[in-house]
């Protein structure tokens, strides 16, 4: 019978209640045994356990964490097995804990104050309420009591110093404590006065003040009396009062207009509840004194007394005191003040009382009185007495007597602080006599327990005497016990309630039994049994061991003890006294259930099914009999049959009059299993993981299980079977599957009845595998310093277990010192053969190599490693000890050692010494380099005494390595050259003055000059020697012949000796001497904005006059002092902060009656180097490459570069500096696919120019794009799905981070998640057969990628669901209406603000052309400082360089603006037409623009809106119609080609009409000819941008100066000639013609080498020569002939190569300047052209020549071979002859122009007679067309 038995444990702890405080948890024990083990169900309150994480169902019980109030209640516990079951129940009490607060906190306040303190508590009402001061229980007193019902507020009144302290409140509850407390500081609240008042002397009407502080607890009020009498507030006095935040109390007293009366002695009282203060001062007003009346005064015996003289007026002498005619004082009692106040001490009635009289001396023996009279009255004293206790009954006597006091005195009696009143209400007679009063009591009873006081008073006092009268009372029933009837098993209370004073105890007893009561015990008090606090007895569950007799017996020590007795009868309720716990049935079987009950008769048994009544009646299947046998009632219920739905539990309920009893019984019915729910739980290559619930076992154990499986297409007779699992299993591995199979699966479960059905069948695939087998023929091959490629093939196909996903390429260093790990990159598979490029590797280094091939599964083998070696690169450090001796003065020695081998990065080929020279003026020499193999060279033919700078560097195969740092060497002294110059001029008759420059090669440091002065003829052997000092260039000869002739010469000295001597020199002294300059002429260098003296020292008898003059153009220009020119008396020239227009070359001119002589000075002013023409070579993930060109070197040599760079989107700049000789540079570690900002500006000795244009470019790569042929999911099942990373394409630049938003369709919440892995990603916990949405966002260092997509879970059973039809929403017609509105709103937007920003734009460039003038000869003054710099061949007119980014070109006239609208004509070309007959990359365009011919208040107008940077002008694809453009401008663009033959040259001419309606009609136009190079590439055109600053600048300068280059070709036809072109490669080499230094000229100015960009320079025709221009990269100038000579500017003609041999005058003849200007018009042969018309090849070809301008004024050049590129110029014979026939052809065209009304040089004299000031010489400006 042991298994059918249920074991439960600790069934006792949960009969009784349990209380808990709120903790953290708590546990209900109930620990259960039996076989089979039972089941255990926990109900609360009747019901089964609600669902809450906070309840844990445990072995030994439940626990509840986190407890709440809620959880109090009723819990049982129920424990079933097959064969029984018990219950257990108890009470859970939740009460919350105690949490006690006190206040107030931390008081501070003074003694005699009003205190409370509340103790609040929060939790369970039932608690108490304790007090403590300092530790100690607080004990009520007369100023402490404890109020409340709880006891929860302490008043303490009139608080005094030792109440100070620590209080705390303590509340209790069963155990369990908390407590609060306060921090008390009681002060001595007594007022006190901390600033008064003194004693002072005021005359009628003067007014005054006094004031009076006190401080105290609480804040004392201050009243303020005048001779006793109180200050009353009037027109007299004004007092106020107030508090500061300190507790400080001030009052104020203002006598505005005292009088006598206003004299006195003030008082000032400060009052509060723990006491006062006062002070007093007298306060005499000046006046006939006198005394006010005084009142008579009663004193009390035993205490103090004053007396004040009120003496007014003042002066005074003196006050004195007498009584009975003697003056006091006359004792030790009696004290006299000298402001004349009596004090009295310890007043005695018999020696005190009498008459006083006040004596005030005003005047010698002149005096003034006043009295007053003092009575005493003594206070009562009562006798002590005591009042002993008593009884209830009897009678009570107290007398109260007063034993001395002044008569009448009044006594009365309180009782506990109330009168008494006597009378038959309160049962008390008072007798009272004179000096004594009695308290009678006939009947005392209970209610006269108290405090009674007796209080005497008289007019002098009031006493008091208290003490306590204590009644006891013997106690007696209130309630008495009386026969009662108790339920078993329920609660009872025996009642008994008594009183009596003391209280009484009470106490019961018990005697078993019905009978008479044999002998009573003491019932002991148990937690069942319990007194009550009214003396009845609980019982809290009573048994039947409880009836019988009961006793309550109470005492308090008065009297006799009392009692009283009771019985006790219990009455059993129906219960249940048998029936089986558990009882099994097989399906379809009868089964009967039985059940006994006994308790009080009658019984009635009920039958419950569940919680449902069985109606046998109604439900046949149902039958109830009973049977009766003795005291017990059996009742049988039969089921017939017994049903699946029967196992449940049934209960039998017996109920008589005092109760209810039920009986449960557990009913199981057995049957065969359900099949189990299978589920797949994870499935792999060749294994999976199946999991199972068994839902129903069929009321018994389940004794095995069996799993079936097959291949999909096989029937199930071809399964395979696991057989006999283990019951206890839920889950089982299936393994030794095939990679990619679909298999399908099903189970069965057994109990001892039998086998279930089989479960659901699913549907499984297993996963691939990782590939079995390497890639092959893997093949390496070095491509650069840094990059090896890797081929290979895929692995076999058999061994691939999958689709081969992609490669991982392993690679590692396998040099020494590298760590041997592989590094690992992976590429996506692209087909059977792969190849992979490895970057950023080591140079010339090899590298290991091995590949690895991978599908979704993972990786397999790697192939074998293949080492191979990164090619040769240049050297990245430079030799090493690098030193440099000077051996002789021109010769140095260099020596050097090998860098590192590990910066080689190849084979040493040798090494290169690059060194150059430093000129004293800070000048840079030529840079000159040697090539050597070994570590040391000689540098010979060095200039001597020089300084140089010397860098050595290593190369390789690949090409030069890093230069080492400049190193810095001078050679030796030599022997000087000869003087420069020298003059020789006579200053007296015998005297001569020589002057001299210093030799050109000094070669050291010069220490003196001799000297040399000989006669020819005179016979002596040597000639005279004189030394002179360095510093001095001139040297005095004196004692010389008259008349004689003398040669003189000169030498220089250095430490090496006497170098050279010059040129021999012939002077006569003479009397008079015509003028003659001591100073040389020649080049003066010096930076801008310093101080340049330009010496012209001058002798001559008389003394000659000086005057400078500056050439300008033709003429000459007397310089004149102002602020910032000076000349000197000597002759000197000061310029002070010279700028670029003060060069030029200056004349200075002595002069006096007997001759002039005149010396040039040529002033080079050196400015800061011009910006560089910056562009882009090439571009890569990592790195920029930039070229360059470098500007205008200001006139000093570029000593360097600074390059800066920043992200496009921000303004933090870097800087890189760069050397001179470079061109290019290279920008690394860029972030890939991002846009940068570049800018480059050079440095001379002057300092950093101009900052090129910022260009914009872009390292390769982009942001992260999803593959559409790839998977986004690999693998979905019920919880889990598998993402398929690795269809994320990089873009090139690496992936950084991979972010995952996923959410079930329908929600709002996203989860996220952060991928680390780019290769799978799996999403577990998911929802089973759920819709998901999914959002992915690849980043990478180029920008973000997106990707979105659903996808569904499976059910549990591995089926698929259906998708979510949408139905169609009420807002579906709003989303709709908002997709077709928005496109609309935001195109309107765009369009408004797209006309806003243009006609702000136009605002803005009509605003700069009004200050363009201004800026454009600023810049022209600017550049004219190359006018007069000396070069190798003749002098360069000015030359102002633009560029035109993305600007409109419009030129101002003298009164007003005009514009082109935005109407724009473009003819498409399209690529095929350029490509049949030029070639893309080298090739110039000829672009003619006609333009209105110039009117008055007219200018011409050029639209160059749509020309940009790097794109081609002509190419565009949008065209106007052909009847709009009728009214429009005309122009024509020729597109030619050059080539060897010009004559064979294509050409393609666009046209398109600019026209003016002017007042005349349609005007005739002009046609000027331009060339321009087409763009190939329009993608380039962002990597050329340029700055708004820059194009603004540029657009007013190109506006002026093309303005005034019409006006200097006389407003008719301007000439512009190609100086520059750049083709479209990507070299960053240029075209020059017309100039002789591409270094240090401004037309080096260039442009980016990006195709499209050409530069044109308008000037006349300048002279050319035949021999000299052929074949050369720069013309250089012939010599003129007259005509030509004569229209040369002032200082060209002073050249002697333009001088012909022999002519020594001036070959021109006297023209007047408005002359000369026809004359060169006259000259000069134009061409004009048609519009609309479009000519052939041949006939197009000599047009063009006509418009080239070369072919003017006797220039004849040939083909211009030109560096590294080639640029075909038109002889002079084809140009004169284009130009001839041109005019000739089309004289109607030509006469057109000539005699156009709309001629400007007709019209405007205005404009004549500027002309009339300006020269006709040649003058050049540059422009650049984009």
């Amino acid at each position: 019978m042991l298994n059918r038995l249920v074991f439960i444990y600790c069934f006792v702890v949960l009969l009784s209640s349990h209380i808990a405080f709120f903790v953290d948890h708590i546990e209900l024990p109930c620990i259960a045994g039996g076989y089979p083990s039972p089941t255990v169900r926990w109900l609360k309150d009747g019901r089964p356990l609600p669902s809450d994480a906070r309840w844990t169902r445990r072995l030994t019980g439940l626990t509840i964490s986190d407890l709440r109030q809620e959880d109090s209640g009723s819990y049982a516990c129920e424990v079933t097995n097959s064969f029984g079951s018990k219950e257990v129940s108890g009470q859970l009490h939740v009460i919350d804990p105690l949490r006690v607060t006190l206040s107030p906190k931390n008081l501070k306040t003074g003694i005699s104050s009003t205190l409370f303190f509340t103790c609040t508590v929060e939790g369970s009402p039932e608690y108490t309420i304790t007090w403590y001061r300092n530790t100690e229980p607080i004990v009520p007193d007369e100023h402490i009591s404890i109020q409340g019902q709880h006891n929860d507020t302490l008043q303490i009144t009139a608080a005094q110093k030792l109440h100070s302290g620590a209080y705390q409140c303590f509340a209790s509850r069963k155990g369990h404590t908390a407590q609060d407390f306060s921090i008390i500081l009681l002060e001595d609240g007594t007022p006190r006065i901390v600033s008064s008042f003194s004693e002072r002397v005021v005359n009628p009407g003067e007014p005054f003040s006094l004031m009076c502080a006190a401080k105290g607890a609480p804040p004392p009020s201050i009243t303020w009396t005048l001779d006793d009498e109180p200050v009353v507030r009037d027109s007299t006095y004004k007092t106020s009062q107030y508090t500061l935040s300190d507790g400080l109390t001030v009052s104020h007293v203002n006598v505005s207009s005292p009088l006598i009366p206003d004299g006195g002695v003030y008082r000032c009282v400060a009052r509060n509840s723990a006491g006062s203060a006062e002070y007093q001062a007298r306060i005499n007003v000046r006046g006939p004194p006198r005394i006010r009346p005084m009142r008579d005064i009663t004193a009390v015996a035993g205490r103090n007394t004053y007396i004040t003289c009120r003496v007014i007026g003042y002066p005074y002498y003196s006050i004195k005191w007498l009584k009975d005619g003697m003056q006091l004082p006359d004792n030790h009692r009696q004290v006299v003040f000298e402001n004349g106040t009596l004090r009295l001490t310890d007043v005695q009635k018999g020696a005190d009382e009498g008459t006083y009289l006040c004596s005030v001396l005003i005047q010698p023996q002149v005096s003034i009185n006043q009295t007053v009279h003092v009575t005493v009255k003594v206070p009562p004293l009562i006798q002590p007495f005591d009042i002993p206790s008593t009884s209830v009954g009897k009678l009570m006597y107290i007398a109260c007597v007063v034993s001395s006091g002044d008569m009448p005195i009044r006594i009365t009696w309180h009782k506990d602080g109330q009168l008494i009143v006597p009378g038959s209400a309160s049962g008390v007679a008072i007798e009272t006599k004179e000096f004594m009063s009695s308290l009678q009591i006939s009947n005392v009873t209970l209610k006269h327990n108290g405090n009674y006081t007796c209080i005497a008073s008289n007019a002098a006092a009031t006493v008091s005497w208290e003490r306590q009268l204590i009644v006891t009372v013997p106690p007696r029933f209130v309630v008495q016990p009386n026969n009662q009837d108790c339920i078993y098993g329920k609660a009872g209370v025996l009642n008994c309630s008594v009183e009596g004073y003391p209280p009484p105890k009470v106490m019961w007893k018990h005697a078993k039994g019905v009978g008479n009561p044999q002998q009573y015990h003491p019932v002991p008090l148990t937690g069942r049994i319990q007194i009550m606090s009214n003396g009845s007895l609980l019982i809290r569950h009573v048994l039947e061991d409880d009836r019988g007799y009961y006793l309550c017996q109470a005492s308090n020590g008065v009297g006799s003890d009392i009692s009283k007795s009771m019985i006790l009868t219990v009455k059993i309720p129906a219960m249940i006294t048998s029936h089986p716990n558990t009882t099994m049935a097989r399906k379809g079987q009868i089964k009967e259930l039985n059940c006994t009950a006994r308790g009080e008769q009658p019984i009635i048994i009920r039958w419950e099914r569940g919680d449902t009544v069985i109606d046998a009646e109604r439900n046949p299947r149902y039958s109830i009999s009973i049977n009766k046998k003795g005291d017990e009632v059996i009742s049988t219920l039969k089921l017939n049959p017994a049903e699946r739905g029967d196992s449940v539990f049934f209960s039998c309920h017996a109920i008589n009059s005092y109760g209810e009893g039920r009986g449960l019984i557990q009913l199981t019915v057995q049957e065969p299993p359900d099949p189990p729910e299978l589920e797949v739980r994870e499935v792999k290559d060749r294994s999976m993981n199946l999991r199972w619930i068994q839902r129903f076992d069929g009321n018994s154990i389940i004794t095995s299980y069996d799993i079936e499986y097959k291949n999909k297409s096989d029937t199930w007779d071809h399964m395979y079977t696991t057989r006999n699992i283990s019951p206890t299993n839920n889950q089982a591995n299936i393994v030794e599957l095939h990679p990619a199979c679909v298999y399908s699966i099903r189970m069965y479960s057994y109990n001892k009845i039998g086998r279930s059905l089989p479960s659901k069948e699913l549907t499984i695939s297993t996963e691939e595998a990782p590939p079995d087998g390497p890639p092959m023929d893997v093949i390496l091959q070095p491509m650069t310093s840094q990059s090896i490629r890797v081929t290979w093939r895929a692995p076999k196909k058999e061994l691939q277990n999958g689709v081969i996903r992609g490669y991982q390429i392993g690679y590692r260093e396998n040099g020494p010192g590298s760590n041997g790990q592989y590094s690992i990159v992976e590429m996506k598979a692209t087909g059977d053969s792969e190849v992979y490029t490895l970057d950023n590797l080591k140079k010339f280094a090899q590298y290991g190599v091995v590949v690895q091939a991978f599908n979704r599964a993972g990786t397999g083998p790697s192939s074998t490693e293949i080492n191979a070696t990164t090619l040769e690169d240049v050297p990245s450090e430079p030799p090493q000890n690098v030193r440099a001796i000077s051996v002789t003065s021109d010769e140095a020695v260099i020596t050097w050692a090998e860098p590192p081998r590990l910066t080689l990065h190849g084979v040493l080929k040798g090494y290169r010494v690059v060194f150059w020279s430093l000129f004293p003026d800070g000048e840079w020499g030529e840079m000159q380099n040697i090539t050597t193999t070994r570590e040391q060279v000689e540098l010979r033919g060095l200039e001597k005494f020089t300084n140089y700078s010397v860098q050595v560097l290593a190369y390789t195969q690949a090409g030069d390595g890093v230069r080492s740092n400049v190193l810095y060497i001078q050679t030796r002294e030599d022997l000087p050259g000869p003087p420069a110059g020298i003059k020789a001029v006579p200053s007296s008759s015998s005297s001569v003055v020589v002057s001299w420059l210093p030799p050109l090669k000094p070669n050291g440091i010069i220490r003196k000059y001799t000297i040399y002065c000989s006669s020819p003829g005179s016979g002596q052997p040597a000639p005279s020697e004189y030394e002179a000092n360095p510093e001095m260039l001139f040297y005095r000869i004196t004692h010389l012949t008259r008349g004689k002739q003398y040669l003189i010469w000169a030498a220089a000295v250095t430490t090496a000796g006497r170098g050279n001597i010059s040129a021999k020199v012939t002077v006569e002294p003479a009397g008079k001497v015509p003028a003659k300059i001591l100073s040389f002429g020649g080049t003066v260098t010096t930076p801008w904005m310093k101080e340049v003296r330009l010496p012209c020292s001058s002798v001559g008898e008389p003394t000659p006059t000086i005057k400078w003059t500056k050439d300008s153009e033709d003429s000459a220009i007397p310089v004149t002092a102002d602020s910032q020119r000076q000349i000197l008396s000597n002759g000197t020239l000061v310029l002070r902060l010279v700028k670029a227009e003060d060069s030029g070359y200056y004349t200075c001119t002595a002069t006096n009656t007997l001759g002039f002589d005149t010396i040039i000075v040529n002033l080079v002013v050196q400015v800061p180097p011009d910006q560089p023409r910056l562009t882009v070579s090439t571009t890569s993930t990592s790195s920029i490459t930039l070229a360059w060109i470098p500007g205008d070197n200001g006139g000093s040599s570029i000593r360097g570069f600074v390059l800066q760079y920043s992200v496009d989107n921000t303004e933090e700049w870097r800087d890189v500096f760069i050397s001179s000789s470079e061109r290019s540079f290279r920008l690394d570690n860029l972030r890939c696919g991002t846009w940068y900002k570049v800018k480059l500006a050079a440095k001379n000795s002057v300092g950093s120019g101009r900052i090129s244009e910022i260009i914009e470019a872009k390292t390769h790569g982009r942001e992260p794009v999803f593959n559409k042929d790839q998977p986004l999911l690999t693998h979905i099942n019920s919880t889990h799905a598998g993402l398929n990373l690795q269809g994320w394409t990089s873009g090139g630049c690496p992936i950084t981070d991979l972010m995952l938003d996923f959410r079930p369709k329908g929600t709002w919440a996203w989860q996220s998640l952060k991928a680390n892995s780019t290769n799978q990603l799996f999403l577990s916990e998911l929802r089973e057969a759920t819709w998901y949405e999914l959002k992915m966002k690849a980043c990478n260092s180029a920008g973000c990628g997106n990707q979105t997509s659903q996808f569904a879970t499976t059910d549990y059973d591995g089926s698929t669901i259906p998708p979510i039809k949408s139905a169609r929403g009420e807002g579906d017609d709003v989303k709709k209406l908002f997709s077709i509105g928005s496109p609309v709103i935001l195109v309107t937007l765009g369009v408004a603000l797209l006309f806003i920003i243009r006609k702000k734009r136009k605002e803005k460039r009509l605003k700069r052309l009004r200050d363009a003038k201004s800026l454009a000869e600023m810049l022209i003054s600017k550049n004219n400082r190359s006018i007069d710099t000396p070069v190798k061949g003749p002098p360069q007119g000015p030359r102002l360089h633009i560029d035109i980014p993305r600007v409109q070109l419009l030129i101002e006239d003298k009164e007003g603006i005009k514009q082109i609208g935005e109407d724009k004509a473009a003819v498409p070309v399209t690529d095929t037409e350029f490509s049949q007959s030029v070639n893309p990359q080298n090739f110039c365009t000829g672009v003619s623009l006609h333009h209105q011919a110039l009117i008055q208040n007219s200018g011409p107008l050029i639209d160059m809106s749509d020309i940009r940077p790097g794109t081609n002008p002509v190419s565009r694809k949008s065209i106007k119609s052909a009847h709009s453009s009728r009214n429009r401008y005309s122009s024509q663009w020729t597109l030619s080609r050059p080539s060897q033959s010009q004559s064979t040259a294509s050409a393609r001419t666009l046209t398109s009409d600019w026209r003016t309606m002017g007042s005349h009609g349609i005007t005739a136009t002009e046609s000027d000819s331009y060339s321009a190079s087409l763009s190939q590439d329009t993608d380039k055109g962002r990597n050329s941008m340029v700055s708004t600053e820059s194009a603004s600048s540029t657009y007013e300068e190109l506006a002026r100066a093309y303005e005034h280059a019409k006006l200097e070709e006389h407003l008719q036809h301007a000439k512009f000639t190609i100086t520059e072109c750049f083709i479209s490669d990507s070299s960053s080499d240029q075209m020059t013609t017309g100039t002789n230094d591409p270094a240090d000229s401004m037309t080096s100015l260039s442009t980016p080498s990006e195709p499209g960009i050409c530069r044109f320079t308008a000037s006349p025709p300048k002279p050319q020569d035949y021999d000299r221009g052929k074949n050369v990269a720069v013309p250089i100038p012939h010599r003129a002939n007259k005509s030509e000579f004569c229209n040369l500017p002032l200082y060209m003609k002073t050249d002697p190569f333009f001088r012909k041999q022999g002519e020594l005058h001036d070959p021109c003849p006297a023209v007047p300047p408005r002359e000369a200007s026809i004359r060169s018009l006259t000259q000069r042969a134009y061409h004009t052209q048609g519009r609309h018309k479009t000519l052939d090849p041949a006939k197009q070809q000599a047009q063009t020549l006509g418009h080239s301008g070369l072919g003017s004024l006797g220039a004849s050049s040939g083909t211009a071979t030109l560096p590294q590129r080639t640029l075909t110029m038109p002889s002079s014979n084809n140009a004169a002859t284009a130009s001839t026939s041109s005019t000739s052809s089309n004289p109607t065209n030509s006469n057109k122009v000539g005699g156009s009304r709309d001629s400007l040089l007709e019209s405007s004299s205005s404009a004549l007679g500027r002309l009339q000031k300006q020269s006709v010489g040649a003058y050049s400006k540059s422009y650049t067309l984009v």
